[in-house]
């Protein structure tokens, strides 16, 4: 009786499995750069743009690069959300849209988390080993935050 209760418990499974790969997510995908993307309205050292590529977009724009385990449910549903969370926070191809106060907060949670090892995140640079920041990257981004901060006030008095 137990072996049959499993068996059936099993092919229930492995049902749902397969029925729930049915089931897509919008991917996180535009063919071409925002108007609004922060490198479109403010000067990103290329070096600085190659960091925030590996180690941020993947989740803070509208441009994610799917590993191959992303095409498997649950795994998209787990990263879709996951980037929609990200790009609540922050997203780098609608910062021209944030308005001053929101642009120097987010560059501070830029500088803050970066410098707290709290982005990216652990569970993302697991698998993502490349977009684990060293001590000199993070020296990078805590100077382009500083100089990005100065070029937005700049902006606004000169506005």
């Amino acid at each position: 009786m137990k072996s049959r209760i499993k068996k059936i418990s099993i092919a229930i499974i492995l049902i749902l499995f397969i029925a729930i790969q049915f089931f897509d997510v919008m991917p996180n995908y535009v063919a071409e750069t925002s108007k609004n993307a922060i490198e479109k309205h403010y000067s990103v050292p290329q070096n600085v743009q190659q960091i925030l590529k590996t180690s941020c977009y993947d989740c803070h724009s509208n441009n994610t690069v799917y590993p191959w385990y992303s095409k498997v449910q649950p795994v998209k549903w787990w990263l879709a959300n996951h980037i929609n969370d990200g790009k609540r926070h922050l997203n780098f191809d609608k910062f021209g849209t944030y308005p001053k106060d929101k642009k120097l907060q987010k560059l501070d949670e830029v500088a803050e988390t970066v410098n707290a090892d709290e982005m990216p995140l652990s569970s993302y640079t697991v698998i993502h080993t490349q977009a684990k920041l060293s001590a000199e990257q993070k020296s990078l981004i805590q100077s382009w935050v500083k100089s990005m901060k100065g070029q937005i006030n700049k902006e606004i008095l000169v506005r």
